[in-house]
């Protein structure tokens, strides 16, 4: 059978003026999407829908799998134009900077694996934290968010925010009642992430939720720590979802990307700051962003498997103080991460007896995992907060938020667990020795 050319996605349909348009009306109804054809993925599993949803077979040559529409334009047809006119050209392929085929493809996927209406992906993860953000608030907004946020988060809360005559207050993400009790008669979004880092708290979603709701307010989330197979927020009430799709998604460490999920209807207006702001991702790396997707679920089962063997080594290890990974029963969090997690991730943060200079010797007799920041990639990552991620804070700052001396970040990869166990094993052993020579 021949398929028609791939101009957009041709079940969006145009503004009604008949009844009374929409413009004024706000009888406009948003179709899910955009996508590039129908696929039945609801009923799907996660495995499924992270190989086939969103993937296009080339309606030219038959190619299986979504080719790379490495172009800056469009050739514009009557329905284009019409679309531009009655204001959803989002639903149509004009230009790159407003929509790709590949960027559509990975973002289809992206929306059928967090349960999502639609998605947006970007150039960075800063790109697709500071879009949503500033698309749902005013000048003169207040946020309230956590204060143990990722760097780039807490700069644009810290500095950019004041520079556009808004502002935000920082709480600790456990203290339900300090958070509710920040919110202001200008407060318009509560900004949170599900698994924070590096002390991996898990944050109490449904109480975020219910605090968003009873204000009136804007519930979004930074879920880099726990993709789709780990945690679905959207499905606990949170309006919008943002991920760093560097870690986890694409899970190759080669690609710089982020992604938006939510409804139609925030993520249209998450949309136009994307336009404004230029961070739209490149459909090469959309194209590595899909390709990495379609393992995420078996991906991530790796993951899990790894770093709960090698965590339960850890614990018992006398040169090791402490271990932090939800699915411990020792972690603080363990009864909340089992209600909320689908599954185990591979973060794992520990404390080296012997604080942080035993912990840089520690790094340098490891074998297998690489002394790199970044997180979720298929191989093994460790580095150290005080002087990588959190070396802008003071000791006290780390102390309050729980980065205690000897404090290890592990991103622990898809390795058999018995290699890493051996690895993690001569290297605690050599840094004792040392000690004991000392």
């Amino acid at each position: 059978m021949t398929k028609k050319p791939l101009y957009g996605d041709a079940t969006s349909q145009p503004a009604n003026h008949k009844a009374g348009g929409w413009i004024d009306g706000l009888d406009r109804s948003r179709k899910s999407g955009p996508f590039l054809e129908s696929h039945p993925m609801d009923t799907m599993g996660m495995s499924t829908k992270a190989v086939h949803a969103g993937t296009h077979d080339d309606p030219r040559t038959g190619a299986v799998g979504t080719p790379i529409y490495q172009s800056s334009t469009f050739i514009l047809h009557e329905e284009t134009y019409g679309s531009i006119e009655e204001g959803f050209g989002r639903d149509r392929f004009i230009y790159t900077r407003y929509g790709n085929p590949s960027q559509w493809a990975v973002q289809e996927k992206l929306a059928a694996l967090e349960g999502a209406e639609s998605a947006l992906v970007f150039s960075s993860g800063m790109a697709a934290i500071s879009a949503a953000v500033l698309a749902l608030v005013d000048k003169g907004a207040h946020v309230v968010a956590a204060s143990d946020l990722y760097g780039g988060t807490f700069n644009l809360f810290n500095q950019e925010f004041p520079s556009l005559g808004m502002s935000a207050t920082l709480v600790d993400s456990y203290d339900i009642e300090a958070i509710e009790a920040a919110i202001q008669p200008n407060t318009q979004i509560l900004y949170f992430e599900t698994i924070t880092n590096p002390v991996l708290k898990v944050v109490d979603i449904p109480a975020l939720v219910d605090i968003a709701r009873r204000h009136n307010l804007r519930l979004v989330m930074d879920s880099t720590f726990a993709p789709p197979p780990v945690m679905k927020p959207l499905e606990m009430g949170v309006d919008l979802v943002v991920h760093s799709a560097s870690k986890y998604l694409n899970g190759h460490s080669d690609l710089i990307a982020g992604v938006v999920c939510g409804s139609r209807k925030l993520v249209d207006m998450v949309w136009p700051r994307l336009l404004n702001y230029g961070g739209q991702l490149d459909p090469h790396a959309a194209f590595l962003l899909e390709r990495g997707l379609k393992t995420l679920d078996i991906r991530m089962r790796a993951h899990e498997q790894s770093a709960t063997a090698l965590s339960k080594f850890l614990e018992t290890h006398p040169c090791v103080e402490k271990v932090l990974y939800p699915m411990l029963p020792s972690h603080p969090d363990h009864e909340r991460a089992k209600e909320l997690m689908q599954m185990g991730t591979g973060n794992v943060t520990f404390f080296v007896k012997g604080g942080d200079q035993a912990a840089i010797r520690l790094l340098d007799h490891l074998h297998l995992p690489k002394q790199a920041t970044s997180l979720g990639g298929i191989e093994s990552l460790i580095s150290l907060p005080f002087n990588s991620s959190q070396a802008s804070m003071t000791s006290r700052q780390r102390a309050d938020i729980g980065i205690l001396p000897g404090c290890v970040r592990l991103s622990v990869g898809i390795e058999d667990a018995d290699d890493l166990i051996a690895d993690f094993d001569q290297a605690l052993n050599a840094i004792t020795d040392m000690k004991g020579a000392a």
